[in-house]
């Protein structure tokens, strides 16, 4: 006879598996989706600079729609938005393969930026509903303390970044396989079949709660997740501002070809995943989900600063083989920043309150797309005016706010202030 503490804890770990499967899949084709638009446009001729304002309305709408994401997951069930987010990327990617490359270059360029809009909203919504589902999961199936919420989230952001760069590569083979249009018909009717999945699997009304009735409401978090939303912006927009634009166009440069570059980035990208999942072993875990988590994280957020630093430095120096320099830098910084962004994703749901965790990680996934989106324009722009030393030092502000952010973190309460 089964205990009725034992199936709260199978329905939640079951949940869990159909959020990250759901994810997962998501994932694996918004990373195809980014090859697909870079490689299209990059043998139609259009500039570095062009390339990265193709993805800006894919960033800038995530600010919002993490924003509202939360707070529509807290007013309608997580099940709902993770089937509004998977219906809205299909429609992205049918609106996407109705371009034609013979259309003028201004028309062009502005239907791709309004599909990857339509996109870049399907993409935080999912990951909205997603993260704050494994917070309820978690908590359905408690039993075994703060720990394996950590671990819950490592899997998850690690996995799910892993996709990311399968993806990439699985980009470059459906358009050499199948061609623009047919390749993003093929994504939309897989994920069809995962909204299927989603859509008979999920319980109704996972993750409903009382909503925030107004803006103030809504916008007043506490002290940890303010400024760990903070924090966010600085973390992605060092990554974005020499990552996106600085690092493909600089190895390109250095007689890089381009399937060379897009192999590089899935790899880096999956390696980064792998990162982010083993982070538990990395980072000890406390009793109190706080106390040893927060100081890791202003640890780890001074030791990535070094990176772009020393890499200035190398460089000025002529060191060595520029892209060698990079690429080493690069790896480097992977590792540190993979550590970083898994402990972020653990102390939001440690902090986020019980009742509105999806608007708490919906606030602070708008920070997150904020500064990826401030990372892709400085990208462009930077590469521009300086080259990839101006990136770099970009990246190093960019990393100086999320350190001093990261030492004001409380390590008191791990719920969200009522």
């Amino acid at each position: 006879m089964q205990s009725s503490g034992t199936a709260p804890k199978s329905a939640g770990l079951r949940n869990y598996a159909i959020v990250t499967a759901a994810y997962w899949g998501f994932t694996l084709t918004d990373g195809a989706l980014r090859m697909l638009v870079l490689f299209t446009f990059f043998k139609l001729g259009y500039s570095p600079f062009t390339l990265a304002f193709l993805f800006l309305l894919y960033e800038a709408a995530g600010i919002l729609a993490n924003m509202i994401g939360g707070w529509l997951a807290a007013r309608y069930g997580i099940k709902r938005m993770l089937i509004i987010g998977l219906t809205t990327q299909i429609l992205g990617f049918l609106t996407l393969s109705a371009m034609q490359p013979g259309w003028p270059s201004a028309f062009l360029v502005t239907w791709v930026v309004l599909a990857q809009g339509i996109c870049g909203i399907a993409k935080d919504l999912t990951k909205t509903a997603s993260k704050s589902a494994i917070k309820l999961t978690e908590a359905e199936a408690r039993g075994q303390g703060e720990g394996r919420l950590f671990r819950w989230v490592a899997w998850f952001t690690g996995s799910k970044n892993a996709m990311k760069g399968f993806g990439f590569f699985l980009g470059g083979v459906l358009l050499e396989a199948f061609g623009f249009s047919p390749a993003l018909w093929l994504m939309a009717g897989t994920l069809g079949l995962i909204l299927a999945g989603v859509l008979l699997s999920l319980p109704a009304l996972q993750g409903k709660a009382k909503a925030s009735k107004s803006a103030r409401e809504l916008f007043g978090k506490s002290r940890g997740v303010n400024l760990l939303a903070l924090a966010r912006i600085g973390l992605f927009g060092a990554r974005d501002v020499w990552f996106v634009v600085g690092v493909p166009v600089f190895l390109y440069a250095n007689g890089w070809t381009f399937p060379m570059v897009g192999a590089f980035l899935a790899i880096w990208t999956v390696g980064y995943g792998v990162v982010q999942a083993a982070a538990p072993a990395v980072v000890k875990r406390s009793p109190d989900g706080l106390s040893s988590e927060v100081p890791a994280a202003r640890l780890w957020s001074l030791l990535l600063l070094l990176v772009p630093v020393a890499l200035v430095g190398g460089m000025a120096l002529n060191l060595g083989r520029p892209d060698v320099v990079l690429v080493s830098g690069l790896c480097l910084f992977g590792v540190i920043f993979a550590v970083n962004s898994s402990v972020h994703s653990y102390l939001i749901l440690a902090y986020a309150g019980s009742e509105k965790a999806a608007e708490d990680v919906g606030f602070y996934y708008a920070a997150n797309a904020l500064g990826r989106f401030l990372g892709t324009l400085l990208s462009g722009l930077l590469y521009q005016l300086g080259g990839l030393p101006a990136c770099l030092i970009g990246s190093a502000l960019m990393l100086t706010t999320c350190w001093l952010a990261t030492q004001a973190l409380p390590t008191g309460s791990a719920h969200r202030d009522p």
